[in-house]
């Protein structure tokens, strides 16, 4: 299947913001240091011969010719040069020299619909952790978009009740407030919470009937988990099989194995975890299809509407909860949307945007596995920690938007060379 062109609804072209990349030598020589050591003059004469050879080379050879308009993959990824997508190949060579200081296992960096970096096996299957939530997100459009599924059911209508009733205030919840992460229903209960581990939500979790749903923020799993219960209620499917038919199918996800998926039950919930496996390469499809607005090769798959939906601000950055997850002292500003992270900068109206990360968002998962989507730029990133592997494994939030940066400084306009 020949890749396909298509325009991103919503995205402006990109113009230059660096004026060029300008190569700047200074050579700092002590006359006695060099008669004293011979192997030195050797060894800059050699360094000097080489740089002259390497700039006469790059003055006969003409740069990449630039590629206009967006693709989406075929059965396989298509890899160009960066500096045909205006990005510099030597800058991300610096890129790849920090990621393999890390704990990264892959990543892939696609622009236009287009790799132009990739690290470690993009085809290795680990598992996504709450980066599920965004996947499933996705998986709900459809569903709204037939009127299969209603935001608006409240808790109990969709018989979500778990192994302690609900307050007769946590009845009020809805679905779109579970999607949301605002149902104010705060399971499982702990005794002493206190005495809980850091990772443990229970140490973190407002008392119950503390606050009215859709009023508080709070990044619980038991919303997350409790909306998968909801989809499979609603739509009669299976979670897995409804991502390999709604999804992997239609956008020819690579490495999608069903038989891979597993639930995960935990002993004070009636709602599992349902665990998400994939690879890098094909979370940049799935990153890619959001970044066009649900469509795939012209097909609707699920409506723009909901895309933007789900990644608008909902929740500011001020707003996070539990606080550890601000990061204050960090460089992350990010908000939450409906099951997506969304960065805490919107685009302006219009589709207007001024910076790298306006308008960005993002799925995230423990470890450091992300699919960020930066629409300012046309372009997916995907990072994947291994944490099957190494449950250990950590990219630490500051570390992955060191990444972010060294990339949107790996810009060269058209002075790429």
């Amino acid at each position: 299947m020949p890749q396909v062109s298509i325009l991103r609804p919503g995205i402006p072209r990109i113009p230059p913001i660096h004026a060029g990349d300008k190569i700047n030598a200074f050579l700092l020589l002590r006359g006695t240091a060099l008669r004293r050591s011979p192997v030195l003059v050797q060894a800059l004469v050699l360094g000097l011969t080489f740089l002259t050879a390497s700039l006469s080379h790059a003055q006969t050879t003409p740069p990449p010719a630039k590629i206009s308009g967006d693709v989406v993959p075929a059965a396989e990824w298509q890899q160009v040069a960066p500096e045909s997508v205006r990005y510099s190949s030597a800058k991300l060579e610096a890129l790849r020299a920090w990621v393999k200081t890390q704990d990264t296992g892959s990543m892939m960096v696609v622009v236009q619909g287009r790799v132009i970096f990739s690290y470690g096996d993009v085809t290795h299957t680990s598992k996504i952790a709450s980066a599920r939530k965004s996947v499933l997100g996705m998986l709900y459009g459809k569903y709204l978009a037939d009127n299969t599924i209603d935001l608006d059911k409240t808790v109990v209508q969709l018989g979500l009740q778990d192994n302690v009733p609900f307050l007769s205030i946590e009845e009020h919840a809805t679905l779109v407030q579970l999607l949301a992460s605002r149902s104010g229903i705060y399971l499982p209960e702990r005794d002493h919470p206190e005495k809980l581990p850091a990772w443990d939500q229970g140490r973190y979790l407002p008392p119950r009937g503390s606050e009215y749903p859709g009023t508080h923020y709070v990044y619980n799993n038991w919303d997350f988990d409790a909306a998968g219960t909801a989809f499979e209620k609603l739509t009669h499917k299976g979670i897995y099989q409804a991502l390999h038919d709604d999804l992997a199918v239609p956008i020819g996800m690579q490495d999608y194995d069903i038989a891979k998926q597993k639930k995960i039950d935990a002993p004070d919930c009636v709602h599992p975890e349902y665990a998400m496996y994939l690879s890098t390469r094909d979370m940049a499809r799935l990153g890619l299809l959001m970044l066009d607005y649900g469509v795939w090769n012209g097909k609707i798959l699920f409506p723009g509407d909901w895309v933007r939906y789900m990644t608008s601000l909902l929740t500011p950055f001020r707003d996070i909860n539990p606080t550890g997850l601000r990061n204050e002292a960090e460089p992350g500003r990010w908000g939450y949307g409906l099951m997506w992270w969304v960065w805490d900068v919107p685009m302006y109206p219009g589709g207007i945007y001024t910076g790298f990360m306006q308008g960005a968002y993002s799925a995230m998962g423990t470890g450091g596995t992300y699919i960020t989507v930066l629409p300012n730029r046309d372009m997916v990133v995907v990072h994947q920690v291994d944490i099957d592997k190494n449950s250990r494994a950590d990219v630490s939030p500051s570390s992955y938007m060191a990444m972010l940066s060294m990339i949107a400084n790996s810009y060269c306009g058209d002075a790429c060379k």
